[in-house]
């Protein structure tokens, strides 16, 4: 699916050229140089195989309303479209509509900003019908605010109706009902995934299996570390969102007959509202986990910043109050730290609990976060004395499964039972 799906304009193609601008407000909120930025930009636009030939910062004072960039500013980017052939301009920032198409008739090239681009990954990359769907349903939702340009297509009148016809409806308010209608049609379909997958959620509460739920700024290494505890093949490669669908398989952790190890789509920095929207059914995964591994690359120069924004989207989701399942972060690719930089980081995660540094690529820490995660599932745990039928083979299958079973007597038609469990199981095995 593509942002340019217009009749009347070309789509984007693999090793089309573009030149990259980013406007700097110079906001201090931002924790990320200009440079990490314009790196993160041009890395977005080569997951999707554009060729970024040129790229530059422009400082701005106030945000222009017709072009956002000054004068001045918008006509030197018209000059690296041209200087350099380029046929796409990239924005680093969310346009408007006047925006985009003042910008287009400036450089006389196909404009894009952050959220198309995006937008752009997502529909590439969507492999099921579920991510398809969340796809067009935020690609619908951001087309819809681009109506209000003057395409001369959406300019024409169709006749009215009735004996004395009427103004009639413009083809612009025919576009508009349509996308309503489709939205509508696909967030009914949603709803149908969502009640589905709450359906199976019930299931794997009431059976004896924790989920653990993978979160992370895009190209962390999650898949990478699904891969290697599950032994799975998810697509793991060094590319921003190189996944988007929920992939779930069954881990075996110490303590527990197995568990649901859940890997979940990236997030990035400025994710567009449309995406958090549009994804939620699927980061409903994340709501319900036992456990949330924040994975983090402790390589990256912008560590802390892309945190930042992963907690962000977790507080947007409703996971960063008291009720929030709890979390472990995990500290990712030490094996690409320099040996200074590695010693200084062991000694940190030594001082914390909350910790585990591991390399998803060599399999280095992994015992260590097996360990850790099933520390974190059975914390506040109690030991109950229960008292079960000799027949009862089931519930007592849960118990050694998901808790400890401390001691265990036969006496006569029942069994004597002394098992050390989690709230939450111990919630769990109440209603079974």
């Amino acid at each position: 699916m593509s942002v340019f799906n217009r009749s009347d304009e070309a789509g984007i193609t693999r090793g089309e050229r573009a030149v990259l601008a980013l406007p700097d407000d110079g906001s201090a909120k931002n924790l990320r140089s200009a440079e990490a930025r314009l790196d993160e930009a041009a890395g977005l636009a080569e997951a999707i195989g554009i060729d970024v030939v040129d790229r530059r910062a422009f400082r701005l004072r106030a945000a222009r309303p017709a072009t956002l960039f000054g004068k001045g500013q918008a006509e030197a980017i018209a000059e690296m479209v041209e200087e350099n052939e380029a046929g796409l301009l990239i924005v680093d920032a969310a346009l408007s509509p006047v925006q985009q198409k003042s910008l287009e008739d400036v450089t006389k090239a196909k404009v894009i900003d952050r959220t198309g681009l995006i937008l752009e990954i997502f529909g590439e990359r969507a492999a099921t019908a579920e991510g398809r769907l969340q796809v067009e349903l935020a690609h619908l939702d951001y087309q819809a605010g681009r109506l209000v340009r003057s395409w001369t297509h959406l300019e024409r009148q169709r006749g009215g109706f009735g004996f004395l016809g009427g103004p009639g409806e413009t083809q612009i308010e025919a576009d508009r009902r349509l996308i309503r209608d489709r939205m509508a049609k696909i967030r009914r379909e949603l709803e149908q995934v969502k009640r589905t997958r709450g359906l199976h959620r019930d299931r794997r509460q009431r059976a004896p299996w924790p989920v653990i739920a993978l979160v992370g700024y895009t190209n962390a290494g999650k898949s990478t570390l699904f891969n290697r505890m599950t032994r799975a093949t998810v697509m793991a490669e060094d590319l921003l969102f190189a996944t988007l669908d929920p992939t779930l398989r069954e881990i075996r952790l110490p303590g527990f007959d197995k568990a649901i190890l859940s890997d979940t789509v990236g997030f990035v920095s400025d994710l567009p509202t449309e995406l958090v929207a549009a994804f939620r059914a699927t980061l409903e995964e994340v709501v319900a986990a036992d456990l949330i591994l924040h994975v983090r690359d402790l390589a990256h120069p912008d560590s802390d910043a892309q945190a930042a924004d992963v907690e962000a989207v977790l507080e947007t989701l409703g996971l960063a109050g008291q009720n929030a399942p709890p979390r472990l972060e995990v500290w990712n690719k030490i094996d690409a730290l320099e040996p200074a930089a590695r010693e200084a980081m062991l000694n940190e995660v030594a001082r914390r609990e909350d910790v585990v540094a591991i390399s998803a690529l060599t399999g280095e820490g992994l015992d260590r976060l097996r360990d850790a995660i099933s520390e974190r599932l059975q914390a506040g745990s109690e030991v109950h004395r229960l008292t079960l039928p000799v027949t009862d083979g089931e519930r007592l299958a849960w118990l050694h499964s998901r808790g400890e079973v401390l001691d265990q007597q036969v006496s006569d038609d029942v069994m004597q039972v002394a098992v050390r469990l989690s709230p939450d199981n111990w919630a769990r095995f109440q209603a079974l």
